[in-house]
């Protein structure tokens, strides 16, 4: 069992929209390391997850979709598998642009637009 870690930055989020992104997520990597901030001042919220590839893939919940109250720009950051698999997540529960991906070695790291 070689699990590894995801990472999520919400940008432009009020905390309903990080918690609303984050609900998104779960049925693939659980619950978060940690609680969401829930301080409306916040702009940019953090969330991890352990991911553990042995669990195979998860498809998103059906009907699954998420509200935000305005664009926010969410980059992920782990191992391949858990990018794609947070990417696929996202782009089927929010309208969702494609701002790029960086690979390096061993890691990625995709941003996407999500709009309301």
């Amino acid at each position: 069992m070689s699990a590894t870690e995801l990472t999520l930055t919400l940008s432009g989020a009020t905390a309903a929209d990080a918690r609303a992104v984050v609900r998104v997520l779960e049925p693939a990597f659980g619950q978060p390391k940690e609680e969401l901030p829930a301080d409306d001042a916040v702009t940019v919220h953090t969330a991890r997850f352990a991911h553990d590839p042995a669990d195979g893939p998860t498809p998103p919940a059906a009907g699954a979709t998420g509200h935000l109250s305005g664009a926010v720009t969410v980059t992920v950051q782990g191992a391949p598998e858990a990018v794609a698999r947070a990417r696929e997540s996202l782009t089927h529960a929010f309208t969702a642009q494609d701002q790029g991906s960086v690979s390096g070695d061993q890691e990625q790291e995709w941003q996407l637009l999500l709009e309301p």
